[in-house]
């Protein structure tokens, strides 16, 4: 398994090598987490990398173990030239809609950023920016190292946020279900009502899909 780990790793490290050959500079990566989700915020992350970093593990945390992201996170955090979070609130999200929540949360992860790169790689396929050079890749967070990077900051920093919010609102299961549509989820929402973190303007329906 850890040889596996270690090709998927080194083939989307390649990607970002590749990149940073043809534009000269520097890459960031950007991914989201919490797009779909009944509750919670939507957080975005912004990673950029020298040429010579290697983390093993790395990819899309989809795909990781909790424990493997947890780890991650701090060695991302540690290894790179510079990151960035965003964060956009359920009631923000309400007031507008959660793609242009979610480019607003990649803007705010892009700005703070220490050092400024040449090319900003991002998951998906709707991101743009008035000033940055923007490269965008469906499923990017299986292909570029820099944005499985993003991925594992912005789903470790939610989900910790999610668990946080269980204190608060202890009728919800946030550290197990982080707020997705799950049938746990539902029954709660169906029992207690919506906590001030549930976003109004999501419907609510039977998922089966439960996160990582």
């Amino acid at each position: 398994m850890k040889h596996s780990y270690r090709s998927r790793t080194l083939k989307i490290l390649g990607f970002d090598n590749n990149l940073r050959k043809k534009c000269s500079g520097l890459v960031c990566g950007i991914d989201e987490a919490g797009r779909g989700p009944l509750a919670g915020p939507v957080v975005a992350a912004a990673v950029i990398f020298s040429d010579d970093v290697y983390i093993d593990g790395v990819y899309d945390s989809k795909e990781l173990t909790h424990k493997k992201r947890e780890e991650l996170f701090e060695e991302i955090k540690y290894s790179s030239l510079g990151y960035g979070v965003g964060i956009v609130s359920n009631k923000d999200i309400d007031g507008m809609n959660i793609l242009e929540a979610t480019r607003i949360a990649m803007d705010k992860a892009l700005r703070k950023l220490k050092v400024k790169p040449a090319l900003v790689i991002v998951d998906g396929n709707f991101y743009s920016h008035p000033v940055h050079e923007v490269k965008n890749l469906v499923r990017g967070d299986s292909l570029s190292f820099s944005i499985a990077a993003a991925s594992i900051i912005a789903k470790v920093t939610r989900d910790r946020m999610m668990k946080d919010y269980e204190r608060k609102y202890p009728h919800y299961s946030f550290s197990v279900h982080k707020g997705y549509g799950t049938r746990r989820h539902i029954e709660e929402i169906r029992q207690h009502g919506f906590s001030e973190i549930h976003r109004r303007s999501f419907r609510i329906k039977s998922l089966e899909y439960e996160p990582g």
